[in-house]
């Protein structure tokens, strides 16, 4: 059985993860129900970002690992996330922003069936 992915990932976004990660190494990404951009998954070197008991591990897409603020995931927890980009610079600190470009985040909602083959968060 093919295990469901909470997080997905676009070709243009690998894209700009390679070009990321040639500069800066490891990446993750935290998914934040903050005020600055706040539907904006913001990209970090790993560790650069200090997650803890407030956030939720949701997996890894593309060798990075995604998390997202676990308030926010409870409103969230029914969807799938596709990371993606679009042109234009966001008002963060996510390290794509001098690029030119802006990671973000697409979703639907997860069918009944998948909803049962998630694992537990």
């Amino acid at each position: 059985m093919h295990e469901v992915e909470r997080v997905t990932i676009t070709e243009a976004a690998k894209e700009v993860i390679d070009k990321l990660r040639a500069q800066h190494g490891q990446l993750m990404f935290h998914q934040s129900g903050g005020c600055c951009d706040g539907s904006q998954p913001m990209c970090f070197e790993e560790g650069e970002f200090k997650v803890g008991d407030s956030d939720v591990l949701l997996g890894e897409v593309y060798g990075c690992k995604f998390y997202m603020a676990r308030d926010q995931y409870e409103y969230w927890k029914h969807t799938q996330l596709m990371l993606d980009v679009t042109p234009g610079r966001g008002s963060s600190f996510s390290l794509e922003i001098p690029m030119g470009v802006r990671f973000h985040i697409r979703s639907r909602v997860f069918t009944e069936q998948e909803m049962e083959q998630l694992p537990d968060l």
